[in-house]
């Protein structure tokens, strides 16, 4: 509009403010998808192994259906905005896992795992539930940091007290009934990591002396660090389960670059792994490990039949691209481990390489959300928590493939989701609720009238 001579703009009136929505169709959607696609894995089972549609095939789906939606109904009620595909992806490969674990029942009748390894996976749904039913700020969880560490701490001894089970101590069995603290010893170790670094994260990457020309913090903060160390390889020692040590050390490593962007510290890392060597000299359980590790065909060329790492191989080898098919292969031969530390070799044999990695992108998706939940946090502690529960799938993947693939030394933890295991999945489930929960607040800061 012009004025004697004087030009006067107008300023177009503001956007609307956009609420983000949380797509909570879409994962109604692909629930249904993951339990039809585990219904129809049951079903092609039992189609190969008798020729006929298993008789608990409508159960197991209508099981496995109410619990996914329960579960769906509870994020829909209280997290609206949280990111659509974790809970999906947990549905799907627990249905896998299912799948698999009844697969190999047929070949082992006196042994069934797969009706209580369906309870344990209620369980691990309702935990799922409670926790995003409670668990209204990711935040609270800050007020328990030693708490965590000191419970976590307690669980990872307690086993020491027990008798070694396949040569390890990481198992608690009392009148038939067993657990492994160390899965929920590690959901409290990241919430612990999380909560210590992100309130010294300024500490660790500026204050101290510069050592060999990286900046190393005062003894108070550096404390920790040195006890979570001596932890990590105290449980190697101790209870002889590299796996854990591996894990519990490589998650601090992660959050430790995380928090502070220096590399130096991972490769203070490295030097501290160390340790790992020297114990897998000097201890004979591990040492042995290695061994078969380096050489796992050495049991054929001595005449004494292959070991379950060459077994595991020949399944990886006789699966090729697409599999020999569900319920024909032959893995059951790797023995007493098959229904869990060895479960991604029936998955290779009998999906073949197409699925085995679909299996593992379904993994690297799941990853992938829980950092991106991470990015999107503004909270110190919350980024932290959501790259460590990230991490902790992560590097329980990798050092899990990498050990029946012979990558890396075999370490006896279960795959999440896929293996036998009440602890693993029930912990697992707990990973991905607070996966859910962070994606929801990630989101809901953003939405109008947030608090900034």
């Amino acid at each position: 509009m012009s004025k004697a001579g004087i030009t006067l703009a107008t300023a177009d009136p503001p956007a609307p403010a956009v609420r983000p929505t949380g797509r909570r169709g879409v994962e109604l959607a692909l629930i249904v998808l993951a339990v039809g696609l585990s219904v129809y894995g049951y079903c092609a089972v039992g189609l190969a192994r008798n020729g006929t549609v298993p008789p608990g095939a409508a159960g197991y789906g209508a099981g496995l259906g109410v619990i996914a939606v329960l579960a769906h109904l509870a994020v829909r009620w209280r997290a609206p905005l949280a990111d659509p595909l974790p809970l999906p992806i947990g549905v799907l490969l627990n249905g896998v896992g299912l799948v698999l674990i009844y697969r190999l029942d047929l070949e082992t009748p006196g042994d069934r795992a797969a009706p209580a390894q369906l309870i344990w996976s209620t369980l691990g749904v309702a935990l799922f539930i409670a926790v995003i039913l409670v668990l209204r700020d990711h935040r609270v969880l800050q007020r328990y940091t030693y708490l965590c560490v000191t419970v976590a701490l307690v669980l990872l001894t307690v086993p020491i007290l027990f008798p070694a089970v396949n040569g390890a101590r990481i198992w608690i069995r009392v009148a038939g009934f067993s657990i492994q603290p160390g899965e929920f010893a590690k959901v409290l170790l990241a919430v612990f990591f999380a909560a210590y670094l992100a309130a010294n994260r300024g500490a660790l990457t500026y204050s101290g002396r510069r050592v060999w020309g990286m900046q190393l913090p005062t003894g108070r903060v550096l404390g920790p660090i040195v006890a979570v160390w001596l932890v990590s390889v105290g449980v190697l020692v101790l209870e002889r389960d590299l796996g854990t040590s591996l894990l519990f050390f490589g998650l601090f490593v992660v959050l430790l670059y995380v928090a502070t962007g220096r590399t130096g510290w991972i490769a203070l890392g490295l030097l501290a792994s160390l340790g790992a060597v020297a114990v897998g000299r000097l201890e004979p359980h591990v040492h042995h490990r290695i061994e078969t590790w380096l050489h796992p065909f050495a049991s054929i060329e001595a005449g004494e039949g292959p070991n379950q790492i060459a077994q595991s191989l020949f399944a990886f080898a006789e699966g090729g691209i697409l599999g020999s098919g569900l319920g024909l292969g032959h893995s059951v031969l790797i023995g007493f481990a098959v229904k869990s530390d060895f479960i991604l070799a029936t998955a290779g044999e009998e999906l073949g390489l197409a699925g085995l990695s679909a299996i593992i992108l379904l993994y690297g998706l799941l990853v992938e959300r829980g950092y991106r939940a991470g990015l999107a946090l503004r909270d110190p502690f919350g980024r932290l928590l959501a790259v460590g529960l990230a991490s902790l799938v992560a590097l329980q993947v990798f050092v899990i493939a990498g050990g029946v693939t012979g990558l890396i030394p075999l370490t006896g933890m279960a795959m999440p989701f896929l293996a036998q295991g009440g602890s693993s999945v029930v912990t697992n489930w707990a990973i991905v609720a607070l996966l859910v929960r962070l994606s929801d607040s990630a989101r809901r800061q953003d939405a109008p009238g947030a608090a900034r």
